[in-house]
């Protein structure tokens, strides 16, 4: 699907949508089109439940007096309480409504903007955005031709008032939307196309953005004392890797500062080992390589746009396997640190992987900061449904750039305890470490972040927990369901408010 800009003026062909405000309350543009059409859409409005909240959507085919084929209102709410993704969550919708219609080709136009906080361009930009993340699909295995999985809608333009500023504005947006959408591909790959080394031939496309791509394998890890993360994975008959990719955006004076860090669990298929899952499910435990999916996404992200700021993403990739050769309960291993950690559940694998990533990052490149990201506890979604992430974190003022980030792109993220008390439950009797608590079920989320929080010594860290957000069964107005991206916005956005231009 491609996007344009223009100034505002009525288009000669396609299909129109104009704004309508709180209480039926037209735009100027919105009015001219209404007296063109002889009172069309003031009639239509009569006779239907469209009240111009947001989320409204009228659908009017073949008006007299336009060249259109069909106009669309659609419901902008007070413009004083118009926000990002409100206008995200517009494109989306208008993207689900015209090709339902069978629709090729739309002109938005998005004026009498009034109060909104929101600049036109900035505005323009962010309908285009929401519109594209919901233009995505996932077709790579379809065979045969699927209306609903090739939608009809070719291109959007929108009007306003500063053409210019909005086309600039979207340059970075769809730079993002690329980095969502990879994140997007590779949770929704199969397993038996997606493993550890295909996953990392996958992170090398972008070294045609610049980012530098590392990759250890299951001899250099070994060398480096990674037994936590190749326990996990000695039961499959892929080979683990690790992959490190860095992006060098800072110049003169900021490119001497320490990098930010991001960290990604990326088990590439979780059958829980010989702690076997049930069977019904399973097939969704292909997505358990999420957090590595959105920090690879994340830095194409952040690449793409050329973003001012030093960065490094760590992933370590696994396949959990219950072969004669796997991990059993009972055993210990010894992580790149030193630390021992009796195994008393396979499937509390993440926290292994995530162990020795964490602890190799924070001692390699002596981060500034240091995020992981894990589909890693079932608890969380007990906690937090598919809502919001969870977040936990040593250290406050990190939790709350988080939060915020999270708050402006609409990607929740909620902060839960950590204590001395839930760090207690993963002592064990004859290890340094367990990786499961003893409290049984309680506060399961909780005590995986108190065993994380063992391996990334003084640096400030955060942990999300994103179980209940990797994967949707139901659209929403700017992510179609199966794999989200979700994180990458969310971190594109904290990088953005805090760690460029300053």
């Amino acid at each position: 699907m491609k996007f344009a800009f223009s100034e505002i003026s009525l288009p000669k062909r396609g299909s129109l949508a104009v704004p309508v405000y709180a209480d039926n309350s037209f735009s100027p543009m919105t009015k001219e089109v209404d007296d063109l059409t002889g009172g069309v859409l003031s009639r239509a409005l009569e006779t239907s439940r469209f009240k111009g909240k947001k989320g409204d959507l009228l659908e009017i085919l073949a008006p007299n007096g336009l060249d259109v084929s069909r106009v669309v209102l659609f419901g902008m709410g007070e413009s004083e309480k118009i926000g990002q993704t409100d206008l995200e969550d517009l494109g989306g919708r208008l993207v689900q409504k015209l090709n339902s219609s069978g629709a090729r080709n739309v002109t938005v136009i998005l004026d009498g903007l009034g109060e909104c906080a929101v600049k036109d361009s900035d505005a323009a930009a962010f309908v285009a955005f929401g519109a594209k993340l919901a233009a995505y699909r996932f077709t790579r295995y379809k065979t045969e031709d699927d209306p609903a999985a090739e939608p009809s809608l070719v291109r959007m333009t929108v009007a306003c008032k500063t053409s210019a500023g909005a086309r600039k504005t979207f340059i970075d947006l769809e730079a993002v939307a690329e980095g969502v959408f990879m994140t997007r591909d590779l949770v929704s790959e199969p397993a038996n196309t997606l493993h550890p080394e295909t996953f990392a031939e996958r992170c090398k496309e972008l070294t045609d953005l610049g980012v530098e791509v590392e990759i250890l394998d299951e001899d250099k890890m070994r060398r480096l004392g990674m037994g936590a993360l190749l326990g996990v994975g000695q039961g499959s008959v892929r080979e683990s890797q690790m992959v490190i990719m860095r992006w060098n955006g800072a110049s003169g004076k900021k490119s001497a500062r320490k990098p930010i860090a991001f960290v990604g669990k990326g088990v590439c298929f979780d059958t829980g080992g010989i702690s076997l899952k049930p069977g019904p499910g399973m097939e969704e435990m292909k997505w358990d390589m999420g957090g590595a999916g959105t920090v690879t996404g994340l830095m194409k992200a952040l690449a793409g746009r050329k973003a001012k700021v030093n960065v490094v993403g760590v992933i370590g990739l696994v396949e959990n396997m219950p072969d004669g050769n796997a991990q059993r309960p009972g055993d210990i291993v010894t992580a790149m640190s030193g630390t021992t950690i009796e195994i008393l559940n396979t499937d509390a694998e993440g926290r292994l992987v995530l162990a020795d990533a964490l602890y190799y990052t924070q001692d390699r490149f002596e981060p500034e900061i240091m995020i992981d990201l894990a589909t890693l506890t079932g608890a969380i979604i007990i906690s937090l449904g598919h809502e919001n992430a969870g977040l936990f974190s040593n250290d406050d003022a990190l939790a709350d750039k988080i939060y915020q980030a999270g708050t402006r792109v609409g990607e929740g993220v909620w902060r839960l305890p950590m204590s001395d008390k839930y760090a207690e439950q993963v002592k064990s009797p004859i290890a340094d470490l367990q990786n499961i608590g003893t409290g049984g079920r309680g506060a399961g989320s909780i005590v995986a972040a108190e065993f994380l929080k063992k391996f990334v010594g003084d640096t400030p860290w955060a942990h999300i927990d994103i179980a209940g957000m990797a994967w949707s069964k139901k659209d929403t107005p700017t992510v179609p369901k199966g794999g989200t991206g979700y994180g990458v916005r969310l971190l594109d956005r904290f990088v953005r408010d805090n760690y460029e231009g300053k």
